[in-house]
């Protein structure tokens, strides 16, 4: 089949590599001069800013795409673990670093909290593996074509319940760690599924095992080189990749009915036999599929927080004791989610992350300069923050705060992205975090990579299944490939 995937980020790139594996004729079309969508990058003055995705986790999700593309990722990319993974810097001034492998973390916590909680840590990982071994098959990377097929791995299912899968996360943390500072680094990564850890499924910890168990690692050159490489990688497999080039209209029959192409930049025909889609959901149903309303839960349902990043190249280095990456906890913990999920207002004290990718590389900055990127998690736009008013003050409290922690912040380029930009570049309720992860915006409950209305359309990307974050991206890729295919045997 003759395959139209629009965009160029991870799921894209996923997408096209598994497609030209199965034997289709791929073309990518990107609105963007360079791949990557989300995951982009800054390069002026001697920088090299990303200004996307900054954890990179189960790369071996990443090689499943290269490979996918009969290509080795190692000889597109260098793939590097970061260690320490985190600094932890907690408001009653203590620090946790965070250890790449199991026995150098478990000598951490014995140093930082005591034997009790270095034990509690080896069957908090115990339980993290028989949680990700009964979910990833069953739950993630898999196609869902309705609420019954849950039903179907009910062994899985079974494990999850015996496990405590469907608790709340918070408590399940707790119950292996007395000391709330492990708790809250255990636990914040329900962030990055849109919910507070005390809302959130303990499912959901499955996150916590792909980030403190398998490790994060970073890609030489910045987090972009992920997407750039992939995208060497599908062209020298033979899928055409056109730059600069943006969809205005998803192409179908006459009254309804299957896709034909794309229409780019209002005017030129790509005809095509399916169309894979990257862009947000609900913005490409609203925008390139005109009388198709998006699904109910995609109009309707709840947007993940946003964010307030600040992206820089600053003159001087960090501090002696910084990590690649540093979690400045707020003190009110759960407060703060409160503030900032259920009140729609800034976080009173808030958490941040800054991240200094050029500690590690120093091909990302000149000579005595460092990148910074430093992340406020914020409300989405249903929030009750004017960003036409409150911006330039919020911005100020942060490159603040980001100075008082002892941080360089004399800038030579920089660039924010607040929820109003998020939108701007295409990103429902100003989030690129798209729907939260409730139970009911999950698996089959989640807007659904297909659309019986629109034959031979397909979506990949985070706001479809299996959801958010780059392992996650990358899987959707692959499941987005696998519809193609069920169509195109349909059509024979």
């Amino acid at each position: 089949m003759n395959v139209v995937v629009i965009g160029a980020g991870l799921g894209g790139l996923s997408a096209a590599a598994h497609l030209r594996k199965a034997g289709h004729d791929v073309t990518i079309v990107e609105r963007d001069a360079i791949p990557g969508g989300r995951a982009g990058m800054i390069v002026e003055d001697g920088f090299r800013l990303d200004n996307g995705p900054t954890v990179l986790t189960m790369p071996n999700l990443l090689e499943d795409a290269f490979n996918a593309a009969g290509a080795e990722m190692k000889d597109y990319i260098t793939i590097n673990p970061v260690d320490p993974m985190y600094r932890a810097v907690y408001d009653d001034g203590s620090t946790l670093f965070v250890r790449h492998g199991r026995e150098a973390m478990t000598q951490e916590i014995r140093e930082f909290s005591g034997p009790n909680e270095a034990e509690a840590f080896g069957r908090f990982c115990d339980w993290l593996e028989r949680l990700y071994r009964a979910e990833m098959d069953a739950f993630i990377d898999v196609n869902f074509d309705s609420p019954l097929d849950l039903v179907k791995p009910w062994k899985s299912g079974l494990e999850l319940v015996k496990i405590g899968g469907f608790g709340k996360l918070g408590k399940k943390v707790a119950s292996f760690f007395d000391d709330e500072r492990l708790q809250r680094i255990f636990s914040f990564q329900s962030m990055y599924a849109g919910l507070a850890p005390y809302e959130a499924l303990a499912l959901y910890a499955v996150i916590t095992y792909m980030d403190s168990v398998e490790g994060v690692f970073v890609p030489e050159g910045g987090m972009h080189m992920m997407a750039a490489g992939l995208a060497e990688a599908v062209e020298a497999a033979g899928v055409e990749i056109r730059y600069s080039s943006p969809v205005t209209r998803i192409l179908r029959r006459p009254n309804g009915g299957a896709v034909t192409g794309v229409e780019l930049g209002g005017s030129e025909r790509l005809d095509a036999d399916a169309v894979v889609c990257n862009p947000d959901l609900p913005v490409a149903y609203r925008e390139l599929l005109p009388g198709i309303q998006a699904p109910r839960t995609a109009r309707n349902g709840k947007y993940s927080p946003s964010c307030l990043l600040w992206v820089a190249g600053v003159k001087g280095l960090p501090p002696a004791d910084a990590s690649h990456h540093n979690i400045h906890f707020g003190k009110d913990w759960d407060g703060s989610f409160k503030a900032l999920i259920d009140d729609g207002v800034r976080m009173p004290d808030p958490s941040i992350l800054v991240t200094l990718h050029s500690l590690d590389d120093r091909s990302l900055a000149p000579e005595g300069c460092s990148s910074i990127y430093v992340l406020e998690p914020t409300p989405n736009l249903s929030g009750t923050i004017d960003w036409s008013r409150e911006r330039d003050r919020i911005v100020q409290s942060l490159k603040d705060r980001t100075a008082s922690l002892g941080y360089p912040t004399d800038v030579v380029v920089e660039q924010v992205y607040d929820p109003v930009d998020w939108e701007r570049m295409g990103m429902e309720q100003g989030t690129p975090f798209a729907l939260a992860h409730t139970f009911f915006q999950t698996g089959p409950f989640r807007p659904n990579n297909v659309d019986k209305r629109v034959p031979g359309l397909v979506f990949t990307g985070s706001s479809t299944l299996p959801g958010v974050g780059v392992p996650m991206v990358l899987v959707s890729g692959k499941l987005a490939a696998e519809r193609v295919d069920q169509y195109a045997s349909r059509r024979r």
